[in-house]
Formats: C-alpha cells, structure tokens, sequence
C-alpha cells in the first residue's frame, strides 16, 4: 500500500537547515496497525504528512497503492487523499456553531455527495464511534472523548482505506483516551490500514508494528517483539507490498 524510499524532507528554520525526514525507507502493508514514536521534532508528524500526501518529497519516491505520487499535480493529489485517506488529529478542528452531525457531513458535502447518502452515511459512522443519540449536539454540549469521536466518524464517512492518527489522545484522560484507541483499534480489525503517531509508549505498544524515530531517521522498526530494522543506520528489509 505504502512504499517510501529514500525519502528527504529539508526546512529552513532561521536560516538553518532542519532534516525533518532523513533517507526514510519504509514499506506498510494494507491492513497493518503501526504507531510511530520518538521525542519532540523526531521527524514523526513529518512522516505522517507525508503519507497522508500533504507534504511532498524533497528527494526520494512514494508509491500509494502503485502510483508515484511525488510528481502528481495537487489536484490529483487531492483526489487520491479524498479517496483514500483519513485524518485525525490531536486538535479535533471541529465547527463549533455544527452539530456532530453536520461536522461528520461536511467531507461529503465539499465532494458533492447527494443528500440522501450523505444522512445514510452519516448516520453509520455515528453508530459505529456510539454516537447515534449525540448526533444533534454542538461540540460545547460534548466531551473530550465524544468530540475525539465525532473527528474519527468525520474521518471515515468517506470510507477510507487508511487512517492517519497523530497524538489521537493528547488532549484527554485516561479513560477517554482508551476508548478512542479501542474504537480505532476495532476499525483495524475490520481491515482500515492504522498509523498512530503518539508520545505514550503504552498505546504505541499496542500496535503490531512500532517505529522509532530519532533526528528524521527511523531508528527501530519492530513488529510483534521482532526487530524489523534493529538499529539506527542499517537498512531493513521491508516486505513488499
């Protein structure tokens, strides 16, 4: 689904060059469930933009599902995100004068989705993030966890095959946060391709597959107890997808 390689990403931070992503060779497979870790600038959001056809290469290629991507227009580039992608993020960037339902819409409305499909649909996601009775409330009438959710169910309306999640629980308790993991957790299991991007070691290892990124380079990538690339520097060998 996903191949990455030798991907180079370069800022300009005062004048200085910041190597956000450092030679980044990577491989995910449709239907696995990865979390990428590592400490504050490690290249992890980075990466995650990257994937999700935000940001472009400065060198290296990215194929999503066979097609290079680092050439295409941005309109094309669009499409296969609308298509294809799921974002959810630590802010929930919801519309505070919506209710839930409508910010769960909106996606459908920008693609010009009729308005029987969009409710149809709609009204499947609510139910499957437990939201049905909440579907007429503002974001101020919900907590934390119910306005993680509502971003989650925005996410999948337009039925993903990947869902990108960056520090997904950051802004709530404990419990809240737990349940938000288990919901995404669930959709993974129902096939949704998942990469978490978190700073909790404990929600990263839940995940069948774990990197760690030190200075824009993937340092340890390790599925289920096993080193896939042990050590920073050395090259792993990626399954193809």
């Amino acid at each position: 689904m996903i191949v990455l390689d030798s991907v180079n990403k370069t800022y300009q931070v005062g004048g200085t060059p910041l190597h956000a992503l450092d030679n980044v060779t990577l491989s995910i497979e449709t239907g696995e469930y990865l979390s990428v870790m590592g400490p504050s600038g490690s290249g992890k959001s980075t990466l995650l933009n990257m994937i999700g056809l935000l940001d472009h290469p400065d060198s290296g290629s990215y194929l999503f599902n066979g097609v290079a991507t680092e050439t295409l227009p941005e309109q094309e580039l669009a499409r296969l995100r609308g298509e294809n992608i799921g974002f959810i993020f630590q802010a929930f960037h919801l519309i505070n004068r919506l209710t839930a339902f409508e910010n769960i819409e909106l996606p459908m409305v920008l693609a010009g989705e009729p308005v029987k499909s969009r409710r149809s649909s709609v009204r499947q996601v609510l139910d499957m993030v437990g939201l049905g009775d909440r579907a007429d409330h503002k974001p101020n009438q919900l907590s934390g966890g119910q306005l993680q959710r509502v971003a989650i169910a925005r996410a999948l309306v337009m039925h993903p095959k990947l869902l990108l999640a960056d520090e997904p629980t950051g802004n709530l308790d404990s419990v809240s946060g737990k349940e938000v993991i288990e919901v995404l957790e669930q959709l993974n299991r129902e096939g949704i391709t998942l990469i978490l991007v978190t700073h909790d070691r404990h929600i990263g290892k839940r995940a069948n597959r774990r990197i760690r990124m030190v200075d824009g380079k993937i340092e340890k990538d390790e599925r289920q107890g096993k080193g896939v690339k042990a050590e920073r520097g050395e090259r792993g060998d990626h399954a193809p997808v």
